[in-house]
């Protein structure tokens, strides 16, 4: 919201709006209460799952709470073309979605080299390697903690 400050002098009838600044926003993690957090992690879990399901490669959840105002988790994943890299993102939008969440968008379908989801407490990005490496996403929040990600069912055998 931006407030307008009247300048100038009384009676001349000249008005010019100037933007005040916002206060600075408080951290997410300290008004939100840890149930929120939890179903943000089981559908972050769910984002990866979906992506091993389509033999998503390199699958990292970063939680980052407190850290940025947008999302408490980062759900990253690579697939090998474009159609792998769609077909990643709809499966994740599909078994959310059969799950009650939905994703407020989507972009990047079109050319998928990147494909981002948001699903308002977590983002999805579904990477192709050289985009991914460009980016580097996973560098950026290199100190952010991760959660563990389930083993794919072929690897248990």
């Amino acid at each position: 919201m931006t407030t307008i400050r009247r300048t100038g002098k009384k009676g001349t009838g000249s008005i010019r709006p100037r933007a005040l600044p916002r206060p600075p926003r408080k951290a997410r993690a300290d008004a939100r209460p840890s149930s929120t957090r939890d179903s943000s992690a089981r559908t972050a879990l769910l984002a990866a799952e979906a992506g091993l399901d389509k033999k998503a490669s390199a699958i990292e959840i970063i939680d980052v709470t407190g850290k940025v105002d947008y999302a408490d988790f980062l759900v990253l994943m690579t697939g090998s073309s474009d159609r792998h890299v769609a077909a990643i993102a709809d499966a994740v939008e599909e078994l959310l979605g059969r799950n009650g969440i939905h994703s407020l968008s989507m972009e990047g379908r079109t050319i998928a080299s990147w494909v981002l989801i948001d699903f308002v407490d977590i983002v999805v990005h579904v990477f192709q390697k050289e985009a991914r490496a460009v980016y580097d996403l996973d560098g950026l929040w290199m100190d952010a903690s991760r959660l563990p990600v389930p083993t794919a069912p072929d690897a248990e055998s």
